[in-house]
């Protein structure tokens, strides 16, 4: 009897070959398809950038870069990565050259600060994770944190904005090496020009990681950090609505051959091909005008909430915000960040726990939940479901005692979702 070879590559469903993930797969689109996501730092894909990053790219390696690459056959895959490098430029409007291959943000970041000369224990000034800093700005258990020598800089108490001359004055006396500018819960518009004439009092590089208001920036929404910043960081998701990734720009050539060989062979090994190919999809939908359109609903959005909750009694951090978030205080109403979130996952929104500025909480218990605008905006909410949104957080949290109360603010949550599917089930 001869040998029969099966073909592993033709197409068979997921549901065929292992229902056991397929289930899983199925609940994930069912929770986003029924809840409202409010988590900042999430957005939901178009259906050509799923496509593109579930393409055959995937089974390319391809370690180099394009023209320079240590394997055969990368012709096609050249063509994506550079497609996505003149892409990212057009749609920032800068001749900053720049690196598409980091696979997060933090691996973007940590590629500046080698390619930024930082040795072990060298000094580097970034914000305060509890004032809305980041975790690769200096948080002490991350590598960042870990390395080098951080002191990190914060918030006014009376207005939750940063103080630039404060920031300055700290600078002055510690003289880091690399100052970051950016955040990750920080609503207010940063002054990239304030920043730049810091970092060159003090003889500092300057980093921006614009991760989360990337989109508002291309979309001339929030101040471009270009012609200011020596290297420009970002993910490629949460505003930008690309696949999960990360991006570097550098403003000096010497500074972007340094950090291509930092990414590569540097702390990274081979690119992720149809992620660089997803990317190039996502800034081509962003160089669209409906892009634009969507980024000022993003923004109205935020504020619409925002002067919601403050209509309503609750306290905003910073009192509103110029953004895609915003930062709410539920303690100024004897709910913890933590006991917020896990009411509201009950209720279908979902919401993640925060340290406000002045926090007295543990970081795992929080005085504040962090909101963003950017997947409900990309599910076709406007400002007044926003607004209907903030109205819905205050019911389930006011009324977090009362069982019948919580089932209509569920079922009022499903109905909202219900008018605005994100994808078919079919898709």
């Amino acid at each position: 009897m001869p040998d029969t070879v099966s073909n592993h590559t033709q197409p068979r469903p997921l549901s065929a070959t292992d229902p056991e993930l397929a289930a899983i797969v199925q609940a994930e689109f069912d929770r986003q398809q029924h809840t409202i996501e409010l988590i900042a730092s999430e957005n939901i894909v178009s259906t050509p950038v799923m496509e593109i990053q579930g393409s055959v790219l995937t089974n390319k390696y391809a370690e180099g870069y394009p023209g320079r690459r240590y394997y055969g056959g990368c012709e096609e895959v050249d063509k994506a990565e550079e497609l996505a490098k003149k892409r990212a430029q057009q749609l920032f409007q800068t001749e900053y050259y720049v690196n598409v291959q980091a696979h997060s943000g933090s691996q973007a970041n940590m590629a500046v600060f080698l390619a930024a000369g930082l040795q072990q224990g060298d000094r580097i000034l970034g914000m305060s994770l509890d004032h809305g800093g980041h975790l690769t700005h200096g948080f002490r258990l991350n590598f960042s944190g870990l390395t080098y020598e951080v002191a990190s800089y914060g918030v006014r108490e009376s207005d939750q904005t940063i103080d630039y001359d404060a920031l300055a004055a700290q600078a002055a006396e510690f003289k880091p090496k690399l100052i970051i500018a950016g955040a990750s819960n920080y609503s207010r518009t940063i002054d990239f020009s304030r920043f730049a004439q810091i970092a060159a009092d003090c003889g500092a590089l300057l980093l921006v990681d614009m991760a989360h208001i990337a989109g508002l920036v291309a979309a001339e929404l929030h101040p471009s950090p270009f012609g200011y910043a020596d290297f420009v960081t970002t993910t490629t998701h949460k505003t930008l609505r690309g696949p999960r990734g990360g991006m570097i720009f550098t403003r000096a050539l010497e500074h972007h051959k340094k950090v291509n060989s930092r990414v590569f062979p540097g702390i990274q090994g081979g690119p992720l091909m149809h992620v660089i190919a997803a990317k190039a999809a996502a800034f081509g939908e962003g160089l669209k005008p409906e892009y634009r359109h969507y980024m000022a609903r993003v923004q109205a959005s935020a504020r619409a909430m925002a002067e919601t909750f403050i209509d309503l009694g609750w306290s905003v951090v910073s009192g509103g915000t110029d953004n895609h978030l915003l930062s709410l205080n539920v303690w100024s109403q004897g709910v913890t960040g933590k006991e917020a979130e896990d009411l509201l996952g009950e209720v279908g929104i979902t919401v993640n726990k925060n340290l406000i500025p002045f926090d007295t909480q543990a970081a795992q218990v929080g005085s504040g939940i962090r909101i963003g605008t950017p997947a409900i905006c990309s599910r076709g909410f406007g400002v007044d479901e926003a607004r209907e949104v903030a109205r819905l957080i205050d019911r389930a949290l006011k009324g977090r005692e009362d069982a019948n109360a919580l089932a209509q603010v569920r079922a009022d949550a499903r109905a909202l979702c219900d008018r605005f599917p994100i994808y078919r089930s079919d898709s």
